[in-house]
């Protein structure tokens, strides 16, 4: 979700020339500002990043869940009313 301009917090940032030109390449491309851009990179980032934490939280589980013996939804369900 996009905060209204009114909003946005102003910050200065640095870029190696040839990423600030991609930057503002890809801007123009998608006919949007360059904050616009860089947002959207932070936001993809961050979505990586929660996906990453998520498959390791549910590896987790799995492996305990597996060493219970609890492979179904079934073996889950007669675990949990016990």
């Amino acid at each position: 979700m996009r905060c209204p301009v009114s909003s946005a917090v102003k910050k200065t940032i640095s870029l190696p020339p040839d990423l600030a030109k991609e930057a503002e390449e890809m801007a123009h491309a998608e006919g949007k500002t360059l904050s616009a851009v860089v947002q959207d990179a932070l936001r993809a980032t961050r979505a990586a990043r929660l996906k990453t934490e998520l498959r390791g939280i549910q590896g987790y589980w799995s492996r305990k869940a597996k060493a219970k013996g609890l492979l179904t939804e079934k073996d889950l369900e007669r675990f949990l009313r016990k």
